[in-house]
């Protein structure tokens, strides 16, 4: 039988003396990587008879998949929903300074705008793939403007609507265009919801329930026309109540069609969240839970006032509120910081802590194929972690891009 050795001439490097997350285990094994993808060493030895170009010693550092911030508003002193001269600029410094945190792709997401920003700043986010230049782009998270009134939270109330009639004009009216936008937040109580949250779906986009006064059966009825998200659960929704538990009764209800898993987004930042409800809501449905940061702007900058959108906000310690008052509007916590606050606050397991922030995400948007795995064939996105969980290198496509 010929040998097949010339399938490919491209490097391979191999990551050694290293603990991997594979089928949901630490597990002490080599990582294969040629041309951006991770390799089965067994097809490498017996079809191929290949080896290692390169070695790399990771010196027992933890090797998960990269991190994935699917709610993210911006940092670093950019606001992703103002419309400056320069959005995409604005986008690739926060993907560059991201990488710090171990993530290797997340959804910039814009709070609730008059249309006039969408119109300018949607058509300049593409999605892409990362690189040394910085995090991958997964389109946009558009949280808002169909939210409720209620429980608007930091959101701007002028620029709030409401859904006509007509599903997909209501869309194109208000954002127009679709094209890289991968999540949109509603209130599934608005009138005409259930319609728009089809249409949705149709395009392929992730449909959140958030910022919403929805009962249990509102909430039932958007998940079966295709909802697949919460986003930060708890916080903009009616808080639990054992004869109606509203959205969060969503973690356990008996009524998400089979084969569907509802996630919902946490903000594990010690603030949004009080330790006891994070653990409540992860044992009730551990394989749903996706950490997100929701950081702001102001994550990377000292105290002080800052944007968020079309309002102030004003930073004290690791709390941001609208300025002159004590409503939250999302975090400065960065990622890790979140991985390492979630698995010390709910004492899960390192492997659970880890997939909160990959494998869930990516499951999430539907592409645990590429993405949140280090299985064979999938994109080598990557970070190195000591054993606190704090970041020491991080890879895409099999290049180091940031290291401590």
């Amino acid at each position: 039988m010929p040998s097949n050795k010339s399938v490919s001439d491209a490097p391979i490097t191999q990551f050694v003396n290293c603990r991997i997350l594979k089928d949901h285990q630490l597990q002490r094994e080599d990582l294969w990587v040629r041309e951006g993808k991770i390799l089965n060493p067994e097809k490498l030895f017996f079809d191929e008879e290949g080896s290692a170009d390169a070695q790399v010693d990771c010196h027992d550092s933890i090797i998960a998949p990269g991190f994935i911030d699917v709610q993210i508003n911006g940092g670093y002193g950019i606001d992703f929903s103002q419309a400056t001269n320069d959005v995409k600029g604005g986008i690739d410094l926060v993907a560059k300074k991201v990488l710090a945190h171990g993530v290797t792709s997340f959804c910039p997401t814009l709070v609730t705008s008059p249309p006039d920003i969408y119109h300018k700043v949607l058509p300049e986010v593409k999605v892409h793939n990362g690189s040394e230049q910085g995090a991958g782009v997964l389109g946009v998270h558009l949280e808002g403007p169909f939210i409720s009134r209620e429980k608007k939270g930091a959101h701007p109330e002028q620029y709030l609507r409401t859904f006509q009639a007509g599903a997909a004009r209501d869309l194109l009216d208000t954002y127009g265009y679709l094209d890289d936008v991968s999540i949109v937040t509603l209130a599934p109580e608005l009138p005409h919801s259930l319609g728009v949250i089809q249409e949705l779906v149709q395009r392929g986009i992730t449909v959140s329930l958030g910022h919403s006064v929805a009962n249990l059966s509102q909430a039932e009825e958007a998940v079966q026309e295709g909802a697949t998200f919460i986003t930060h659960l708890f916080n903009a929704m009616l808080p639990f109540h054992h004869r109606d538990p509203g959205i969060v009764g969503l973690l356990t209800s008996d009524r998400v069609p089979t084969g569907r898993t509802v996630f919902y987004g946490m903000i594990a930042d010690g603030i949004h969240t009080n330790p006891a409800a994070l653990r409540i809501a992860h044992r009730a449905h551990p394989a749903g839970l996706v950490l997100v940061t929701d950081a702001i702007t102001a994550m990377g900058l000292p105290p002080g006032r800052h944007t968020l959108g079309q309002q102030v906000i004003e930073i004290e310690g690791l709390n941001a509120y609208v300025a002159g008052t004590k409503t939250l509007s999302g975090s400065i916590a960065t990622m890790d910081m979140c991985v390492r606050h979630f698995l010390q606050a709910s004492g899960c397991t390192v492997e659970a802590a880890l997939e909160a922030a990959s494998l869930h995400p990516a499951q999430l948007l539907g592409i645990s194929q590429q993405k949140g795995t280090l299985d064979y064939g999938a994109d080598a996105d990557f970070v190195l972690l000591d054993d606190s969980l704090d970041v020491k290198a991080t890879y895409i496509a099999g290049e180091q891009v940031w290291e401590k």
